[in-house]
């Protein structure tokens, strides 16, 4: 399952990269490279949780019924979204229909996380970054949505990531002020935090069309929480490099998107140029691991 971060990474590093083409007139073909990459893993790796699921279905039950596990199945979701992205331009009925089971799936996974929240089926070691996940996959919905006509649902999904993850983000900061701390190991998915206000400003970007006070907000929040992760920089990587840290490409490569979109110039140059070095660095460590597996 950490592996299935890759996509997020991927699909953020391509993404980004062609936001930079229409931007900064950066080169148009890395950005469709590297979603195209983005799309074969998750296929690949979509494929390979099937067999998963077919040869040891008690194994994935025991998964999806764990509440520390069960958020990440929403990065199925968030793939099918990035997918759908990358293919509206050329095959846009393929990338609706994409999209609108993504979105399905979503829900689905929400209200049965939700439903698990209200019986009491909760415990300490679930309040962490990871818990994030399902609600920043609701907000990317929005930024996909308009250009294959659902403008409408597009904003009822940035409602619920949006709504959701300000309680979730009250309850995290809670647990890193008050205690236990995250295990070393866990550390560098703080990046997490990054991602809902920076997909969110650009989610509000895209659908009014113009800079209003909320996405400006969004990106201020955003600006603070990138500045408070950079010092953290070497307090996030003490333990050493893990499938764990995929958790610092996407939101890197979100907020990159967004000072493009809002600042650009030699801003933007370099939150691309950090972004890609993070992206670059995580995929040739995780070479490294798999290659020593």
């Amino acid at each position: 399952m950490p592996l299935m971060a890759s996509v997020l990474g991927l699909g953020g590093a391509g993404l980004m990269w062609s936001q930079a083409a229409d931007t900064l007139r950066a080169p148009w073909w890395i950005g469709e490279a590297l979603l195209a990459l983005m799309a074969i893993v998750f296929v690949g790796l979509t494929a390979l949780h099937a067999a998963k699921m077919a040869r040891h279905f008690d194994v994935v039950r025991h998964e999806f019924s764990s509440p520390v596990l069960a958020p990440f199945f929403s990065i199925f979701a968030i793939g099918g979204l990035m997918v759908a992205g990358a293919a509206t331009p050329y095959l846009p009925a393929t990338a609706r229909l994409l999209w609108e089971v993504s979105v399905v799936a979503q829900l689905a996974l929400g209200a049965v996380l939700l439903s698990r929240w209200m019986r009491g089926e909760a415990d300490a070691a679930m309040m962490a970054p990871p818990l994030i996940i399902p609600f920043v996959a609701a907000i990317l919905a929005a930024v996909f949505g308009p250009p294959l006509g659902h403008p409408s649902l597009a904003w009822a999904m940035l409602g619920i990531g949006l709504a959701f993850w300000v309680v979730l983000q009250t309850l995290l900061l809670h647990r890193l002020m008050a205690g236990p701390p995250l295990a070393p190991a866990m550390r560098p998915s703080l990046t997490i935090l990054l991602a809902p206000p920076s997909v969110g400003a650009v989610a509000l970007l895209l659908l009014e069309g113009s800079v209003g006070p909320w996405a400006l907000g969004l990106a201020g929040l955003a600006t603070l929480y990138a500045m408070a992760l950079a010092l953290m920089a070497r307090h996030m990587t003490a333990s050493g490099f893990s499938l764990v840290w995929w958790s610092f490409t996407f939101p890197s490569c979100a907020f990159a998107i967004l000072l493009m979109l809002l600042v650009g110039g030699s801003i933007a140059w370099l939150a691309l140029a950090v972004a890609s070095l993070v992206v670059a660095g995580v995929a040739a460590g995780t070479l490294r691991h798999l290659l020593r597996a």
